[in-house]
């Protein structure tokens, strides 16, 4: 059975209705946030084995408010998401049910998943700082307090503080350290700037080899996928990846993960489909075509991001991280740190 690709862009996204999904016995409907050439090979992989038929829906963003306001009558019965944020928001709205899974407890370490088992991650993600090859070279030792040292003066780029991914880092050094201590580290970061907050994560490894900045934070799996581009690779190559406070904390984790939605109307088919996902066979495929970490230990990473090293996680559980979001979007405000 082929994927039913419902849409793929979010301009027309309110034009569509329910009744666009079936909800047939054999069947999983999906919205995802994740982009279709990493979601549909792993899903028709699924359907082969199991027989069941996948609809999703893509979209940049508007899957939240489509799901509060379609109420009782969504179709939805898994979301796809990147970012811890996003699968807190989707739990703190009231949008989600509990999923009790021996599989999955057993394939995804409890600091990446919720307490309650209101949602489950499915990849992770590092958090690192990028360091100019030529005038830098690898730093090993590096740390994400050492951001803020005077050293580091004019030497950082970045993208804006409030970007989700950012929020994360901050709301993780707030649960390690405390609001005071962050605050104090978010001014000293912002200080050391090159130029203000812009761009993407790519941008800031492009900043770097154009020499105007020596450091820049990215996540890891933009390392592999400019290297995949040939109008990109020379900025890959300007850089080397660092894995943060490998002495300390451990580096910074995000994830992409799953939530099974309130009203699903496939509730068995999603949940086979959760713990299919949790598979050795879906974590090498996530692996492989997106340059993140598995979230399954047993799992090997692609070759490519293996060659970047072995590295510690933190490992305070992103449950924890999560409740400090907020607090980190009022420091990044009190500092005017994208201004």
């Amino acid at each position: 059975m082929p994927i039913k690709k419902i849409f793929t862009h979010s301009a027309a996204l309110l034009a569509l209705t329910a009744t666009s999904f079936s909800t047939l016995a054999q069947e999983v409907n999906i919205y995802s946030f994740r982009q279709a050439f990493l979601i549909e090979p792993i899903m028709e992989k699924f359907t082969q084995e199991t027989d069941i038929k996948v609809n999703i829906l893509f979209a940049k963003q508007g899957l939240i408010e489509r799901i509060k306001r379609e109420g009782e009558l969504s179709p939805a019965d898994l979301v796809l998401t990147t970012d811890i944020s996003r699968l807190v928001k989707l739990t703190s709205q009231d949008l989600t049910q509990a999923v009790h899974s021996e599989v999955l407890n057993k394939n995804i370490p409890s600091q990446y998943r919720d307490p309650d088992n209101q949602w489950f991650a499915l990849t992770t993600r590092v958090r690192n700082i990028y360091s100019s090859s030529e005038r830098v070279g690898a730093v090993k030792d590096i740390t994400y307090q050492d951001l803020a040292s005077p050293e580091f003066k004019g030497k950082i780029c970045t993208r804006s503080g409030k970007h989700p991914y950012n929020v994360s880092l901050i709301a993780s050094i707030i649960a390690h350290e405390g609001e005071a201590k962050a605050k104090v580290w978010l001014e000293g970061v912002k200080a050391n700037l090159a130029r203000k907050p812009q761009g993407n994560d790519r941008a800031q490894v492009k900043a770097v080899k154009d020499g105007l900045c020596d450091y820049a934070l990215g996540n890891n799996y933009y390392l592999g996928k400019m290297l995949a581009n040939p109008k990109q690779v020379s900025w890959a190559e300007a850089v080397s990846i660092n894995f943060p406070n490998q002495k300390t904390t451990g580096s910074h984790v995000n994830v992409s993960g799953v939530v099974l939605a309130k009203y699903a109307p496939n509730k068995e088919n999603a949940i086979k489909l959760m713990e299919f996902l949790s598979s050795d066979v879906a974590q090498k495929m996530y692996a492989e075509v997106n340059y993140e970490y598995p979230v399954k230990v047993s799992v090997q990473p692609s070759k490519l991001v293996a060659s970047w090293g072995t590295f510690k996680a933190d490992t305070l559980p992103l449950a924890e991280i999560a409740k400090q979001h907020e607090a980190a979007v009022k420091l990044l405000d009190e500092v005017k740190f994208d201004l």
